[in-house]
């Protein structure tokens, strides 16, 4: 019989909670991700994520040894005492992988469950925000600062990732209490400009800027046009 093949990379595994997740924030789980690898989240999505990573990780430990009893059993090798052995150790390491998997997920609704009910709590208190509005709270989440030219007196706001952003739209983020200065620097040699808690809260206020939608299905003649399905 073959030595026990090892874990082979993945793509990132699909969770339970998968669902509730991207409901609650508006928000695929790569985007999530992201955002957090960019440090756009407040603390308690922040923890959340954290801990969806891990329990992707041990979901990949879960599917792992179920194909590896698939193969067992699938007729492959000859049954043997050794094959029996396999099947023993593999069923061993499924339940150990398993627990492991509903410990995680055990964490993550721990983190997960405030999240829900302070969104099912909260009303939308400000107008949407827009497209732009959006795209520059992103680059600002990266880090940015406001310079003024020397001589002709303009200021406009630079991202470290090198987008711009005109003075005018970061006073109204400003106005929003989306963004802050530190008022410590001068204006000349650059103010630092970062996220409020509101500014990453908007970010990620599912009601206002939704990240996915559900595609449209194209209607058959002659049939009424179906209504959406929701997603819980």
């Amino acid at each position: 019989m073959p030595p026990q093949p090892a874990p082979t990379p993945m793509r990132r595994a699909v969770t339970q909670l998968d669902h509730r997740i991207e409901a609650v924030t508006g928000h695929d789980i790569d985007t999530l991700w992201a955002y957090r690898d960019r440090g756009v989240l407040d603390e308690p999505h922040a923890q959340m994520v954290d801990r969806h990573r891990t329990l992707a990780s041990a979901q990949i430990g879960v599917t792992f040894y179920l194909k590896l009893l698939n193969r067992l059993t699938s007729g492959e090798f000859s049954v043997d005492g050794a094959l029996f052995v396999h099947i023993d150790r593999t069923v061993d390491h499924l339940a150990e992988a398993t627990d492991a998997r509903d410990a995680a997920a055990q964490r993550v609704l721990a983190a997960l469950e405030p999240i829900e009910a302070a969104a099912a709590a909260s009303m939308p208190d400000g107008p949407p925000l827009s497209t732009d509005d959006r795209a520059a709270l992103l680059a600002i989440a990266g880090g940015a600062k406001l310079h003024e030219h020397l001589l002709t007196g303009r200021a406009s706001v630079t991202a470290a990732s090198g987008t711009r952003i005109s003075y005018s739209q970061m006073q109204k983020l400003d106005r929003a209490g989306l963004i802050v200065r530190d008022t410590s620097h001068p204006v000349h040699a650059g103010q630092p400009v970062s996220l409020t808690d509101a500014g990453r809260a908007a970010l990620l206020d599912a009601r206002r800027t939704p990240t996915t939608h559900a595609p449209k299905s194209p209607a058959r003649p002659g049939a009424s046009p179906a209504t959406p399905a929701q997603r819980r």
